[in-house]
């Protein structure tokens, strides 16, 4: 019965951030994403990663949510990174044993643990060491 319910009110919070409109991206976040890219190339993109492959994360402010797989680094735009911050906690709803496109992650405060904005994730683009 919960679930009934949840399920609407998760869909409508997607609709309401996927229909914001685009805003320009934080040059202090491409800047950061640029150099934790830097020397590695760009991959094609996958729609899922496995729990083995996103266990070492960094928030790039209002940019991208990076996963650190060894010599592999996944870089996710989440519709509505432009709510990312290094201060919020991410909280992943996975249906399944993977993070996939489309999945919801959603952001709580780190110091009053309230729930923020909820995003829904992007491809993931694999970015490896070049050579």
């Amino acid at each position: 019965m919960i679930l009934a319910r949840l399920i609407p009110a998760v869909f409508a919070t997607t609709a309401l951030i996927a229909g914001l409109p685009a805003t320009a991206a934080s040059p202090k976040g491409e800047a950061k994403l640029a150099k934790l890219t830097d020397g590695r190339a760009a991959g094609k993109p996958v729609h899922c990663l496995d729990s083995s492959q996103r266990r070492n994360l960094e928030v790039v402010d209002r940019t991208a949510l990076v996963f650190k797989d060894g010599d592999t680094y996944y870089v996710n735009r989440p519709a509505g990174a432009e709510f990312l911050s290094w201060s919020d906690v991410p909280v992943f709803e996975i249906w399944g044993g993977q993070l996939c496109q489309m999945d919801m992650v959603h952001l709580h405060d780190r110091s009053s643990g309230m729930r923020g904005p909820t995003l829904s994730m992007g491809e993931f683009i694999p970015y490896k060491r070049a050579g």
